[in-house]
């Protein structure tokens, strides 16, 4: 339990921060799961899907939710697998 005002303020901003960070970072990981599922099921849709998918990876990883690395890596095999249904 914080002593001071300002320490109950900053827990009320990091209380907000993380939920709002939580939201983010269960939508990326839905939206690779559904990519997944796409390349299962060799949809020909997963190519636009993709589109989005980076989208938000690449917001995800601007906000400081995700790091470069960890982007590109989700990326990369995101796109090998897609290459590989031709």
């Amino acid at each position: 339990m914080p002593n001071k005002k300002s320490a109950e303020k900053e827990l009320r901003k990091t209380v907000k921060r993380n939920t709002a960070n939580k939201k983010i970072a269960t939508k990326l990981k839905s939206l690779i799961k559904a990519n997944i599922k796409q390349i299962k099921a060799v949809d020909k849709k997963v190519k636009e899907d993709f589109i989005t998918t980076v989208q938000a990876i690449d917001k995800a990883t601007k906000k400081g939710i995700i790091k470069k690395n960890t982007a590109s890596r989700k990326k990369s095999r995101l796109m090998k697998k897609i290459n590989a249904l031709k």
